[in-house]
């Protein structure tokens, strides 16, 4: 792979997954937004399965431990918790680590509410949250076609890092200035 001159790889990649069951009497919460719904996704925190997993992938990115061990479930602080939190925890390392986000690809699979109503809206606020163009952000959502997981929401997500300072990130910011 090749590398700066420190050594570090000028791009990193990272993949996170979570999954959640939808429980009545809680709010639906994904990309960090309250979606319209009768039912929300459970869980230790707010459920938000799509912070979720893209908090794994930007920790995994830089090879940090995951958002369990960061925000344990056992640990009741996190109870209820805004995963807008955990997700600014993985940004800080990634920064930290000298790193820029380039783009964001993810996918959700449950079977309701329809997402693509929403998806708009979530990929700005994903935007909004990463300080990234919303172009740079994609989403995408599937049924489960008889998986078994109808009562269930799931995401992929997969982020691309690039080394602070070089690569397409840069040459974007330059254009744009233009």
């Amino acid at each position: 792979m090749p590398t700066t001159n420190d050594q570090q790889p000028r791009t990193r990649i990272g993949y996170g997954w979570d999954s959640h069951e939808f429980k009545r009497g809680i709010p639906l919460k994904i990309g960090g937004l309250t979606l319209p719904h009768n039912k929300g996704l459970g869980g230790h925190s707010d459920g938000d399965v799509l912070l979720h997993a893209l908090t794994d992938a930007l920790l995994g990115a830089v090879a940090a431990p995951d958002i369990g061990t960061l925000f344990s479930p056992s640990d009741p602080r996190w109870k209820g918790a805004d995963s807008s939190v955990f997700l600014t925890e993985a940004l800080e390392r990634v920064r930290a680590a000298g790193y820029t986000i380039a783009n964001v690809d993810s996918t959700l699979i449950l079977a309701a509410p329809r997402i693509g109503p929403h998806a708009t809206a979530i990929r700005e606020r994903v935007a909004k949250f990463l300080e990234i163009p919303v172009d740079s952000v994609g989403l995408k959502a599937k049924t489960p076609e008889g998986m078994g997981t109808e009562n269930a929401a799931i995401a992929h997500v997969i982020v691309l890092l690039e080394k602070r300072g070089r690569g397409l990130t840069e040459s974007k910011r330059r254009v744009r200035k233009a």
